[in-house]
């Protein structure tokens, strides 16, 4: 079941990257990280560079959170679609096929209306949306025998890096506080859960197609507010009016100011254990 695998990740010094090589190598399992250079150069320098990986993890992407210029909107977009249609292609060219590739997407492809499991087709119509849709259209072109599971991914929260990052200096200033109402879904998922779920699906060779990750208890922005002024024990009474940050940030705020209600039904039937269900739980372990 746990012989010594070798694993390709591109994106692999990014939050999940870096914490899927560090849970890989603690199995003794090699990881090859891919690069800018491998994505920059020939077909097939990358071909030869995953020839003898058994698994491919495509987490490569330019953040979102930072403000939407035309040239970052292309950024966003080239930066997913590109390299994933690159690493599909490499694949056609390798003898030994990998068994499984693994390509992130999120759940910014849900619209923001009804709680949306892997099933839901009620996406949203907007510019993340629309780099999500394409970015898994890309994903979808490899084919048989590799397995394809695509990850869906929530706010990952972790200790050095991503969303909890940019937000403890201001909370434990005790200036935190929620976003506009507050009362916008706050899908998250520690990144603790991030590695094992993708282990799982390593493992189990029947899980294949779209996965969502994110915990399974849904909460609000306020909810996590609350749970995170308690974490750090100050007070997280003010808010961030939407305005304020459409001036920051632009079109990138939505992002923070809307949200997706969303469950990960897929992975609770393939009974995979959430080791964080509950936000408070997650924060403080976090903290």
């Amino acid at each position: 079941m746990n012989h010594k695998k070798i694993i390709a990740i591109s994106g692999a010094s990014g939050l999940i990257g870096s914490h899927l090589t560090k849970h890989f190598k603690s199995k003794k399992w090699e990881v090859i990280p891919l690069d800018r250079k491998d994505f920059g150069g020939s077909l097939e320098a990358l071909a030869e560079k995953i020839e003898m990986a058994d698994v491919l993890i495509n987490l490569a992407g330019a953040p979102i959170i930072k403000r939407w210029t035309k040239k970052h909107k292309e950024e966003i977009y080239n930066s997913r679609i590109l390299t994933t249609r690159k690493m599909v292609q490499a694949i056609e060219l390798v003898k030994n096929k990998p068994a499984l590739m693994i390509s992130a997407s999120a759940v910014g492809i849900y619209d923001h209306e009804c709680v949306q499991d892997e099933h839901s087709n009620q996406l949203a119509g907007d510019f993340l949306s629309k780099v999500c849709i394409d970015w898994e259209a890309e994903a979808e072109k490899v084919s048989p025998p590799t397995r394809l599971a695509i990850n869906r991914l929530g706010i990952v929260l972790a200790q050095k890096g991503g969303a909890l990052k940019t937000m403890l200096p201001i909370f434990k200033l005790g200036i935190g506080g929620k976003i506009a109402t507050g009362r916008q879904p706050f899908a998250w998922i520690h990144v603790d859960d991030v590695v094992n779920a993708i282990e799982f699906i390593i493992q189990d060779t029947e899980a294949k197609g779209v996965f969502n990750f994110v915990a399974p208890h849904l909460i609000n922005n306020r909810q996590f507010t609350v749970a995170l002024g308690k974490a750090v024990k100050r007070p997280a009474f003010l808010f961030v009016p939407a305005l304020a940050l459409r001036l920051l940030y632009g079109e990138a705020a939505v992002t923070l100011t809307r949200g997706q209600k969303v469950v990960p039904m897929r992975l609770e039937k393939a009974a995979y254990d959430f080791k964080f269900k509950e936000i408070e739980k997650a924060l403080e372990n976090l903290l």
